[in-house]
This record gives C-alpha cells, sequence and structure tokens, in this order.
C-alpha cells in the first residue's frame, strides 16, 4: 500500500469519525472517494467527515462518467446478478394460484404471510413429481432466482419440491389411496377366493432375488406337485412398474389355465417398494381376472398393491404357506378321514347283518308259498265283494232311470199329442195361441201324434168361450 495512505490515527465511534491524519500528502478526489466508500461500508452511517461529504457530493456530481443504461440493458444486468447470487435457493411457502398449461409447465405463487413469489416448475421436473400439487398445499421449494425480462419480475425456477412436515411419497401414497378408494379399488366385496389347492401358479417377481428363492422353497417343501411359472420383472427403478403391470395381464392371457397369480419382492425403502404404489400396478391387480396374492417387502411394508390383492400377505414366504396346504396335513387328513370312513362302513354293514337276521324269521321269507296261498284267498274274496257291490249299484240304477223315464213320459208334449191334441206352428215355428194372429194366406204347420200337416189359413173366426166339441177336441179355425 502506498504510504501516503496509512492512517496515522483512526478514531472511530458509532457513527462517525473524528479526525484522520495521513501522512504523505492528501488523497486525490477518486481517492478519497474510494476510501469514503470502504469506511461507510465498514462503519455505517459516517457523520460530520469531510471525506465522507467529498464522496457524496461527487455522487450526486453531474459530471460523472456512467454510461446510461437502457431499461433491456439493467434488466440484464439484473438479471445475471441475480443469478449469480441466489443461483440455488431454499423456500419454504404455501402455494396459491396453480395452475398446469397445457405445454406441462406448472405456474404458482409461493407465499406466507406476508410476501409471495411466482414461481415455475418446468415440464421435465414436473413429469418427476410422486405426489399431486394443491392450493394451499405447504411446500419446501429448491431452485433458483431468475428474471422475467419483458415484464421486469423475478421468478423463482422450482427444480426441486417436498411437502413440508411430511415426505414427499408418503403424500403421494395417501392422495393416490384416497382416490382409488373412493372408485371402490380396495372393497372388500370385490376381492376373489384363492383355490384351496392350485394346480398352477405364477409368480411376478425378480428371478435374481432372494425373495423369489425363498418363495419356491416353501412352496415346493409344502406342495411338491405344484407347476410354478415366474414371470421376470423389475421390482424397483424406472420402467419397473410397467413391467409389473404387463407380466399381470400376460398371466391373464396365458393358454394354459393359471389359477393364481403371486405379485412378490423382497425388503427395502420406500423409494424401493414405489413400484407396488404405482397406480398402473394396481389398475393391473384390479382388473386381474386371476385371484393375485402380494407378498411385497416385510410385516411393516404396506404397499397399494397389497390393499387392491386379493389376499395380502406379510412376507414372500407367507404367500407361499398360504397358497398351498402342507402335503403331509392332505395326507394325514386323507389317512383320519380313511379310518372313520372304514369304521363308518364296517358299523353299517354290521347293522345290516342284525336287521337281515331279524327279517329272516318273518314268514314271508320262511314260508312263501303259504303267504301267496294267503294272499290269492284274500284276492278272491275281495273279487266276490266287488262284483256283488257292481251289480247292486247297476240294479239300484236301472230302476231309477225307469222311474224317470216313466215321469217324463207323463209331461212330455208327444204323449199330449196321442191322447188327439195337435199343436199348430207357423212357418218360423212359434206356436200358434191366438187365431187374431193370423191373415189369410199364412202357411202352418199342424204337429199331430203320427206326424205334420201344413196348410194355408183362408179364414179365421174367433170363437167366443171355446167351447169343447163333442168329441173330445178343441175348436179350431177353418184351415
Amino acid at each position: 500500500m502506498n504510504s501516503r495512505f496509512f492512517l496515522l490515527k483512526q478514531v472511530c465511534q458509532a457513527s462517525e469519525i473524528s479526525a484522520w491524519a495521513i501522512r504523505g500528502g492528501p488523497f486525490a478526489e477518486s481517492e478519497v472517494r474510494a476510501v469514503g466508500f470502504v469506511l461507510a461500508n465498514k462503519y455505517g452511517t459516517i457523520g460530520k467527515s469531510v471525506y465522507f461529504n467529498r464522496s457524496v457530493s461527487s455522487l450526486s456530481s453531474r459530471n460523472t462518467s456512467s454510461k446510461v443504461q437502457s431499461v433491456s440493458e439493467l434488466t440484464q444486468s439484473i438479471k445475471r446478478r441475480l443469478n449469480d447470487e441466489f443461483r440455488s435457493v431454499l423456500v419454504s411457502g404455501e402455494i396459491s394460484g396453480m395452475t398446469k398449461a397445457g405445454s406441462g409447465h406448472i405456474y404458482l405463487t409461493l407465499k406466507d404471510d406476508k410476501s409471495s413469489i411466482n414461481g415455475i416448475i418446468w415440464r421435465s421436473d414436473a413429469a418427476k413429481l410422486k405426489f399431486d400439487l394443491s392450493n394451499g398445499l405447504a411446500v419446501e421449494c429448491r431452485g433458483g432466482i431468475d428474471v422475467y425480462a419483458q415484464r421486469g419480475t423475478y421468478q423463482i425456477i422450482i427444480r426441486g419440491i417436498r411437502p413440508q412436515g411430511i415426505g414427499a411419497l408418503e403424500l403421494a401414497f395417501r392422495q393416490l389411496h384416497e382416490r382409488l378408494a373412493g372408485e371402490g379399488l380396495f372393497d372388500s366385496s370385490v376381492k376373489k377366493e384363492l383355490p384351496s389347492i392350485p394346480k398352477h401358479i405364477c409368480v411376478v417377481t425378480s428371478p435374481t432375488s432372494a425373495a423369489v428363492r425363498d418363495f419356491l422353497q416353501v412352496l415346493t417343501r409344502r406342495w411338491p406337485r405344484i407347476r410354478v411359472t415366474v414371470v421376470p420383472v423389475k421390482v424397483q427403478g424406472p420402467g419397473a412398474a410397467e413391467e409389473i403391470a404387463e407380466a399381470i395381464g400376460l398371466c391373464n392371457s396365458m393358454s394354459e389355465s393359471v389359477d393364481v397369480i403371486a405379485v412378490t419382492r423382497g425388503g427395502g425403502s420406500v423409494e424401493d417398494l414405489w413400484s407396488f404404489n404405482e397406480e398402473m400396478v394396481v389398475r393391473a391387480i384390479y382388473q386381474s381376472e386371476i385371484p393375485v396374492i402380494s407378498g411385497v417387502g416385510h410385516e411393516i411394508d404396506v404397499t397399494l398393491a397389497d390393499l387392491v390383492a386379493d389376499v395380502r400377505a406379510l412376507t414372500p414366504s407367507e404367500a407361499a404357506e398360504r397358497l398351498v396346504p402342507h402335503f403331509s396335513e392332505i395326507t394325514g387328513g386323507l389317512d383320519a378321514a380313511s379310518e372313520r370312513m372304514t369304521k363308518l362302513l364296517l358299523g353299517r354293514l354290521d347293522r345290516a347283518r342284525r336287521e337281515l337276521a331279524v327279517w329272516g324269521t318273518r314268514p314271508v321269507l320262511t314260508q312263501p308259498l303259504e303267504r301267496l296261498r294267503e294272499s290269492a284267498i284274500e284276492l278272491d274274496f275281495l273279487e266276490n265283494s266287488m262284483s256283488r257291490s257292481v251289480r247292486g249299484h247297476l240294479a239300484d240304477a236301472n230302476r231309477e232311470l225307469v222311474s224317470m223315464t216313466a215321469r217324463l213320459d207323463a209331461i212330455s208334449p208327444l204323449a199330449v199329442l196321442s191322447r188327439g191334441y195337435s199343436l199348430t206352428l207357423d212357418s218360423e215355428g212359434t206356436p200358434i195361441r191366438d187365431p187374431a194372429t193370423l191373415a189369410p194366406g199364412d202357411r202352418l204347420f199342424t204337429r199331430l201324434s203320427g206326424g205334420t200337416v201344413e196348410s194355408i189359413v183362408e179364414s179365421t173366426e174367433k170363437e167366443i168361450g171355446n167351447p169343447e166339441r163333442q168329441d173330445g177336441s178343441l175348436g179350431t179355425g177353418k184351415g
């Protein structure tokens, strides 16, 4: 440093510099201005200082050499300064005014009780979000400050975001669970029962994992004669969810019948198991026509695949245990059932022998011909009795018929005609009761005991009192 800039004496008090002693001559104006800025920056507001007053006057001088900038140049200068100074910031706030553009970018405002700042999540970063953003959600955002030059406003470019007070994956799990539960994917009424002893099992898992080895060992130890098809998939990382969902669909479309699908993997972190929380995997399990059992992670791990599966096992090994019974249990049960059946059959045979011995003493078996003779005699007796009864009924019916015939003959119109009476009818068959109803030329039909006489009316005459003739017949009109 030049010796003339050496400060011989510097008395500093709160907010002021009282005196200066400088060796080597006075400062140049530019040097004084530089020292003034240093002192002002170091000690805050400086009062009663000659050099401070000189520096201020130099700033307000019209003879400044600063270049006049346009608005764009100034904005770009601020933009560069902000980009350098606030390249990476971590800010917390509440989301409001969130919109998702058709381009996939997300625009939002972060605010607290006093301030707010606009924010943008580019499409590439938005696609990586595990949970859904919503207004009112408290979040922590990581990104950089940028200036929107056209409006001269600053904003935060968000490159990472997480819920405040809860993990991103936990929030995504809750949001997806709530939405799918509202659609009924987890209802117990839609779950299918597992077959008691499946013949063919498809296992959707990683073929190189220890979990699949444990699963197959337990399965074949319990039931050696079962057929197992392993459908190899990735169980974590990018593309794992797509492979799992596709494998479940493949099991449903196999030409050979599949009795049950087992979706398994070993334990891991929430991130490792996240493929089994993806919506496409959950829907693939729900849409499966074949019953699905899940055995994902350890006992404390719960995924959406576990909730939507028809049966949930705590581990892959337990899934194998729940799929098939132990062979010895079945064979032991068969032996016990065979012994019980043998005892029941022997008991039935013993009772049948005793009943047969009782029936063997019956006359129907000891003297069958005698029993037939008695039956023949009884049959003859019944036949004779029935014949007498039928003949009596026929005689009574015949007598009743003769009596009814006589009564009918007595009241028959034909019997009246046989005593000399006649019945006169007009052409329409209506009986003639009054000659006044006839006119000359009418055609009449007279019914006698021996037949019918047709005649034409020439004239009519009504007889007063209608006296009876001496021959016993009634008087009639001339015909």
